[in-house]
């Protein structure tokens, strides 16, 4: 019989739809709340989860029987609110609608060539994620910033009909729209069955029109689909806008189907019902379902779990911040919460660029389903994951070891709470012998390599520290990159798995307490319950701050107030729940490092930008500031927000009582393995639903719900609240390790360790940077090193160093290295050092170029520091530095000192910056685990390269390996490499070499050494530190005097891009592991006053034997990105006209090169331009039959002075030129060259040949591009990748 209701009585539904199941939250006044948990995708039962979940709750709140077939009734529902991964699911199967890109002329291969950076380094089968649109139409319309004052033509420098945008900057209309034009094209589009488009037109963030116009016309002709970039986000960076256009248009449809289907499941299809339904955005937001966008969608769910970690976890009476810690089976998303909610505005999901305000939320390839190598003496986890099928191996399906069977194998997961559902017919329950059989198997050889006596418990256990080794990693970077304490934060866990590592996991960081809150393994749909509804409404500012522009910055932002608001009351927010949250977008003049500032109580957004940029980056500037930006989140107030929006752990812990858990109340008892006490002990089970709030219970235990397991260590006692289960940590001493032996288990922990220290010093350096090169194009290196690496000299506490030269082990001036010496406690004995290396766009040179193609000798490259005390005493060494710069010019020459003096010495001290935060890193390693262990394991991860490379060189034949490449001036680079396999050692000998070059293509002896590192790790094609072990079995034989180890007179800028370039590839050929690449840098240089702007330009990969080689990308050491077409032209007076891809400019073959590009400049001024390149004369070699990869070439368009008309003149490989103001400098990069012969009479057919030997990153899989959540970590990874 159906229970009386209140009158009136709603019930109020939140579904989070993930991959696997679908949660389902219901909240009502007199029932309380009622869980339901269903799978995803069940066709056999239900067309759709989330509509079935609603069925089911509607059942149990009216206790009647529902049909499955029936609409549903929505009269008893107040309202839905439901995340979907809808979006997400589209973006990684590419699953979306077939759209169609409209984008300015010249720029048609443009997003698919995106930054030129590919997503690994160190992988020979480079592969790039696939664009979503299916057809390119070009725009011939074209507009540029205006630069007042330009010397040259004026028929040129002002060109074009001034205009201004909303932005206030001056703008040049150098071709408008052509209406015919561009309606003929959408014609044809439509008649093609084109229904989505994405309009991208360059500068449109800054003058909308030309995109307005062509939205105008398409939606005349009847496309139902417009994603307008400017009108998604009105940023500058054509590739990130435009990505994030193409994606919107191949979303929006394919969420509005689903959208459809679900609404069509319900009486009156949601239209006219009372109950509202709202969607959870990825900036943490609600919207209306009918404002429902594909690219707001993208992190819908985990977006939810934020919310409710915020709204649950954080409580305002202590303020402490949180750290958001969602496991699940493939991966883990960590994010962080302080009073406020952290978004980004540029990600990266799916291997597609999002431009959109996002939650900070950052992915890392660790979860549950991670599977378990041991490679090359280290413990790995993942990146690969066993999926749902096969599953772990206890899934009883053949899958392989992964993070869930360790924790099984631990006793951590108690086989008697999970579902009989395993094995072939599904009725079986975990596998508990398979894993045991497997583990064995696994101990037994990882003993076997180290001479070592593991157990299975130890060896599961080490993988299950080095996971969590690994999630620790982005939660440092996270915290302290802001400069937070890690050790001051919560740990909020959530999602299915968390809570079988996080009081593990806190401990690792130095966090002392543990937040479960009862909903946590469906946080993410009780989340949406406390979310509020918000419009995110933004526009670019091109204004100075201060008392002269600030009303009309106030005006600018009570005007957006004002849009935020209309939107919101269309979503049926009420006038007394709006809010509004004002911000302005700010950073120095010079630097590129934006700041959001949230307007301060008094109004005083400058001093709030100081703060934080102190806090952040431990230095302010002298220095004008600028608004880039200006937004206004307004947000509607939701009622369940404002009644559960306050978390009361903290009053509760003091008036709770404390009661000791009954010996009694326990359902059952295991044996679990703990480290800490280093056997398996027999620990209590409880289940969360018996135990009453003020319950103590005091590790070792576990505790479980319906659907979560909490293991709690022997040193922590969990207290269970009215909401949460609160864990203190109960932080003791560290277990003592041992110098005597290298244990692999910490060998891989102090891997992690290593790396995140580098990492977080390049997020400092970049962020902290002014220049281009560095914040931009990502030019630089951070690296520490053990105490013996380094000449020590006389240094004492806080001494910095800086040098340049190839005497001190630079690779060639503009590349600047600074340097750190790490004292013990004591400030007696070195016993570490950090490195942060920058280039330096301008350091002096001929014409102020420090790379100028004329350049043969060293005075003619600009500053020379052969080692110089940067800061010594706490004081930075400004004088001497300033002095080295500026008497690099040369009176009476062309050699001109750096005319970017401030740029430099600001790069400078970010550098410095760099090395304190390695150095404080440190310091809290040795606090961790003492000086001599973090020394011993520093030596360990040494050796540990060195056995990598060993065991690489006794897979290898002994027979001689021989090659030879020629650079385009004759100059020959020999190579004979001489394999000792019963050793593992090998001598590269370059005898031969042609001699010192009366060029800058020389290249120091450092220049070939980082090479060798770089060619041996890819051609070895497994995860290992990058150090100086590398080369420990290597004997490198160098005549001097060579090109390769040149004279300390000699001319070196080039020698580091483009003879480096030629070692890689000679090594290559000499393994016979792949054809050539491009083998250059193509460096491009630009000279106007005080400015400068320069880039290298990607060209094609070569293919390999089971890869197509990849266009349009850096190759070999280099990954640095290319500068966008709109931060270009607001940087520089030039205008990039055409950047595509040179299709069939590859070699061919049985696998194909891949194609080079055509770059093309136009010069706005009367300057100096230059270009660096090689494969001009000699192509890039095929292998193994395979066609070798066009040459390149440099062309320079110029009026005819004597003829009507242009010249195009071909240039040298490497020139430099005057140029003229509306002069064009043209880029063709070299192809790739092509692996295998295709034979002659059936071309689709390869050539029947003998295999070569191929190396091991031959062999392996094609790379799968990782779907990563890319927040606020997202810029620095690749960055440490670095041989330098």
């Amino acid at each position: 019989m159906p229970i009386a209701l209140k009158d009136l009585e709603k019930v109020r539904i939140c579904i989070d739809r993930e991959g696997t199941f679908c949660d389902v939250i219901a909240m009502t006044e007199t029932k309380g709340n009622h869980l339901v948990k269903l799978l995803s995708v069940d066709p056999s039962n239900y067309p759709d989860a989330p509509r079935e979940g609603v069925r089911r709750v509607l059942e149990w709140f009216t206790g009647e029987k529902i049909p499955r077939d029936q609409p549903i009734d929505t009269s008893r529902i107040e309202y839905l609110r439901m995340g979907t991964t809808v979006a997400t699911n589209a973006l990684l199967e590419r699953k979306g609608e077939r759209c169609a890109l409209l984008i300015t002329k010249g720029f048609k291969d443009g997003l698919e060539i995106g930054t030129q950076s590919r997503p690994f380094l160190f992988q020979l089968a480079i592969r790039k994620p696939d664009v979503l649109y299916t057809k390119v139409v070009e725009i011939d319309e074209r507009l540029a910033l205006d630069w007042p004052g330009l010397k040259g033509d004026p028929a040129v420098t002002q060109a074009g009909e001034l205009v201004t945008g909303p932005s206030g900057a001056p703008m040049r209309i150098l071709k408008p729209v052509d209406p015919g034009a561009v309606r003929k094209d959408l014609q044809a589009l439509y008649d093609e069955g084109y229904r989505s488009i994405a309009i991208v037109l360059v500068h449109s963030y800054l003058y909308d029109a030309h995109e307005k116009q062509v939205e105008a016309i398409a939606k005349e002709i009847g496309f139902r689909h417009i994603s307008v970039s400017a009108d998604l986000q009105p940023m500058i960076n054509l590739v990130s806008r435009g990505s994030s256009a193409t994606a919107d248009s191949y979303l929006i449809p394919e969420v509005r189907r689903y959208l459809e289907g679900f609404a069509s499941g319900f009486k009156g299809g949601l239209d006219d019902s009372s109950c509202r339904v709202n969607f959870m955005q990825s900036d943490g937001s609600l919207c209306d379902f009918r404002k429902f966008s594909g690219l707001k969608a993208i992190l819908s769910g985990p977006a939810g779990g934020v919310v409710g970690y915020a709204r649950t976890c954080y409580d305002a009476l202590d303020g402490s911040p949180v750290v958001g810690f969602d496991m699940g089976g493939t991966s883990t998303d960590v994010s962080r919460y302080g009073g406020k909610y952290e978004h980004v505005f540029e990600t990266t999901t799916a291997g597609v660029t999002i431009q959109t305000p996002q939650l900070d939320i950052n992915t890392v390839a660790a979860g549950g389903g991670s599977i378990l190598t041991y490679r090359n003496g280290l413990f790995v986890i993942g990146p690969e994951s066993a999926g749902a099928h096969p599953g772990p191996a206890c899934y009883r399906k053949g899958g392989p070891l992964t993070v869930t069977d360790a924790n099984l194998f631990l006793g951590r997961l108690h086989i008697d709470s999970f579902p009989k559902i395993f094995g072939p017919t599904e009725d079986q329950p975990l596998d508990y012998e398979i894993v045991r059989q497997k583990l064995e198997e696994r101990t037994k050889s990882i003993n076997v390599e180290n001479n070592s006596s593991l157990t299975a418990a130890e060896v599961a256990c080490g993988f299950v520290n080095v996971a969590n080794s690994s999630m620790a990693r982005p939660i440092r970077a996270l915290t302290e990159q802001r400069g937070f304490a890690t050790s001051a934060h919560n740990l909020a866990c959530f999602g299915g798995a968390g809570g079988q590592h996080a009081c593990a996991l806190a401990a690792l960081l130095g966090m002392h307490n543990v937040l479960v809150h009862k909903y946590s393994s469906l946080l993410s749909a009780y989340g949406m319950a406390l979310a509020d509804i918000a419009v995110d409404v933004s526009e670019p500012c091109q204004y100075q701050y201060n008392a002269d522009t600030l009303p009309a910055l106030l005006d600018r932002i009570e005007k957006l107030k004002s849009k935020a608001h209309e939107r919101l009351i269309a979503q049926g927010v009420h006038e007394i729940d709006v809010t509004y949250e004002c911000y302005l977008n700010i950073k120095y003049r010079g630097s590129d490092t934006k700041l959001m500032i949230l307007q301060p109580k008094d109004g005083d957004f400058a001093r709030a930008f100081i703060e934080q940029h102190k806090r952040e980056f431990s230095f302010t500037l002298e220095a004008p500031i600028e608004v880039e930006d200006i937004r206004v989140r307004g947000i509607g107030l939701g009622e369940d927000a404002e009644k559960n929006n306050v978390s009361t752990y903290v009053e509760e812990l003091t008036q709770l009582p404390d009661v000791p858990v009954a010996k009694d109340a326990h359902f059952a008892s295991s044996d679990v393995y703990f480290e800490e006490i280093g056997k398996f002990s027999p620990v209590m089970l409880y289940k969360l639903e018996t135990l009453a709030p003020g319950t103590t219970i005091k590790g070792p235990a576990i505790i479980l719900d319906a659907t979560q397991t909490i293991l709690v260590h022997p040193q922590n006692t969990a207290r269970i609240l009215k909401e949460h289960v609160y864990i203190d940590v109960g932080l003791g001493p560290r277990k003592q390790l041992s110098t005597e032996i290298v244990d692999p288990i910490q060998l891989s922990i102090f891997s992690h360790r290593f790396m995140g220290i580098a990492e977080q010093m390049g997020r400092a350096l970049q962020k902290t940077a002014v220049s281009l090169q560095i914040k931009e194009r990502l030019d630089f290196s951070c690296a520490i090193f053990g105490p013996d690496e380094l000449h020590k000299g006389k240094l004492r506490t806080g001494d910095v160093l800086v040098s340049n030269t190839p005497r001190s082990g630079g690779t060639h001036l503009p590349d600047i290295t600074v340097i750190q010496p790490v004292f013990d406690d004591a400030g007696e004995d070195i016993v570490f050092w950090v490195a942060a290396r920058g280039h330096h766009g301008d350091i002096g040179g001929i014409d102020g170029n420090p790379m100028h193609p004329d350049s043969t000798e060293s005075w003619e490259e600009g500053a020379a520091v052969d080692s110089l005390f940067l800061v010594r005493d706490g004081v930075f060494n400004e004088k001497d530095i300033v002095d080295i710069f500026m008497k690099a010019g040369k009176a009476d020459t062309r050699v001109k000192a750096t005319r970017g003096l401030d740029k430099n010495l600001s790069d400078l001290k970010a550098q410095c910056a760099a090395c304190a935060v390695g150095s404080a890193q440190i310091h809290s390693l040795f606090g961790e685990y003492g000086k001599t262990v973090v020394q011993h394991y520093m030596a360990a991860i040494r050796t540990n390269a060195e056995l990598a490379v060993r065991n690489f060189f006794k897979s290898r034949g002994s027979e001689p390996l021989i090659a030879e490449d020629y650079m385009d001036d004759g100059t020959i680079i020999k190579l004979r490499i001489d394999i000792d396999p019963e050793e593992g050692s090998a001598t590269f000998d370059f005898t031969g070499t042609s001699c010192e070059s009366l060029s800058n293509l020389n290249a120091p002896r450092s220049v070939t050494q980082s090479a060798l590192i770089y060619s041996l790790r890819t051609l070895i094609g497994t995860d290992m530190p990058l150090n100086a072990g590398v080369l420990a079995p290597v004997t490198l034989i160098i005549p001097n005097d060579t090109i390769l180890s040149p004279s300390l007179d000699a001319a070196v800028s080039s020698g580091n891009t483009e003879t480096s370039q030629r070692v890689v590839d000679t090594v290559f050929k000499a393994f016979e592991a792949c054809a050539a690449s491009q083998g250059c840098m193509n460096t491009f240089h630009s000279d106007y006053e005080d400015m400068s702007y320069g880039e290298t330009i990607c060209g094609g990969a070569g293919a390999g034997p089971t890869w197509k080689g990849q266009s349009a990308v850096h190759v070999n050491m280099t990954n640095t990105r290319i500068g966008d077409v709109e931060v270009a032209g607001k940087r520089f007076p030039l205008l990039i006209r055409e950047f595509s891809i040179r299709r069939g400019s590859g070699g061919k073959g049985m696998n194909n090169g891949g194609d080079g590009i055509h770059r093309e400049y136009e010069l706005r001024a009367d300057m100096m331009s230059s270009i660096v390149g090689e494969r001009r004369v000699d192509q890039p070699y095929g292998m193994h039959g395979g066609q070798p990869g066009e040459r390149g070439a440099t062309y320079l368009v110029r009026k005819s002075h004597l003829g009507e008309g242009t010249r195009k003149v071909k240039l040298r490989p490497s020139a430099a030129t005057k140029v003229k103001a509306g002069d064009r400098i043209i880029v063709h990069s070299p192809g790739g060259g092509a692996y295998g012969a295709v034979e002659s009479d059936d071309s689709s057919r390869p050539s029947k040949r003998a295999k070569p030997n191929i190396v091991p990153a031959a062999k392996l899989a094609h790379p799968k591009l990782v779907a990563r959540a890319n927040g606020s970590l997202a810029d620095y990874a690749a960055t440490q990748e670095s041989c330098d």
